[in-house]
């Protein structure tokens, strides 16, 4: 099937650790037998992963599928994080108050990203230059590490750290911007957790479970989720455009009443001293 799909040679290869032997020596053995060509240049075996400290099994009702997890109200973008959060040759003790930590981190990289569409003033800060690029040479060295994925996080979020205490010090310019997001796109290019694409991608679990007959696993929180979805990303901005332009002439009644709109239709808005920003829940 892989040679079907891949040709005789190909560069990576993955599975379980379990599959070490006999299955992956078997599978060169007969691969290269054939061919008299290497069959991949590369292997990678994952660690078993663990769920609160114990093996996940169905007899222990530990056991969770993707679907499951967004059932319980849990985001792919949180999930997705959490996964990739640890090394392939560690093992993983997948809890879910490392999801909900996966959640917040993936919150702060949006926020960090939102914060850098505001306006500066002109010129460029050399200290932020060489954050971002530096960034980028350790993100590529972590994974060229045999994908340390930890270390490629860590790196980011050093970044993120020193960036915003020189937002908050008022000394990021104008030409800071674009290196700064280049080492985010570069991060979401492996990690793919940056764009809020998260409510599509809920919903279709909740219509297969609709279909499948199980509703009653469908959580408020879940619901919750896809209800933020219902009003488009253009439609929060005009709301969110009139909710300013209140507040600049202190109808401060009329902010309320829009922001009041934006929380029922499963929209969190926070005022900051660099704007307003919004969120889906």
């Amino acid at each position: 099937m892989s040679m079907q799909e891949l040709g005789e040679s190909f560069d990576l290869h993955a599975g379980g650790e379990d599959l070490v032997f006999p299955h992956h020596e078997n599978e060169i053995a007969q691969s290269e037998s054939f061919t008299g060509k290497p069959f991949a240049h590369f292997w990678f075996h994952a660690r078993f992963l663990l769920v609160e400290g114990e093996k996940m099994s169905k007899s222990l009702g530990n056991f969770f599928t993707l679907r499951d997890l967004v059932l319980k109200g849990h985001k792919p973008s949180s999930i997705r994080y959490l996964l990739t959060s640890v090394p392939y040759r560690n093992q993983l003790n997948f809890t879910f108050d490392g999801l909900r930590q996966a959640a917040v981190s993936v919150e702060r990289l949006r926020n960090f990203r939102l914060r850098l569409s505001g306006s500066f003033p002109p010129g460029s800060n050399p200290a932020m230059q060489s954050l971002a690029s530096d960034t980028v040479n350790r993100m590529r060295a972590a994974l060229d590490d045999d994908l340390n994925t930890a270390q490629a996080q860590a790196a980011l979020f050093d970044m993120v750290r020193v960036a915003n205490a020189t937002f908050d010090a008022s000394e990021v310019k104008k030409d800071d911007v674009t290196p700064l997001l280049a080492a985010l796109a570069k991060f979401d290019e492996v990690f793919a957790v940056l764009d809020d694409d998260d409510v599509p991608k809920m919903k279709k679990v909740v219509e297969w479970a609709l279909a499948e007959g199980r509703e009653k696993d469908i959580s408020d929180e879940v619901r919750a989720a896809i209800q933020s979805g219902q009003l488009s990303d253009a439609d929060i901005e005009k709301k969110i455009a009139a909710m300013k332009a209140a507040r600049a002439t202190r109808d401060f009644s009329g902010s309320d009443r829009i922001r009041a709109e934006l929380t029922d239709a499963g929209i969190i808005v926070e005022i900051t001293k660099d704007g307003i920003r919004w969120r889906r829940k």
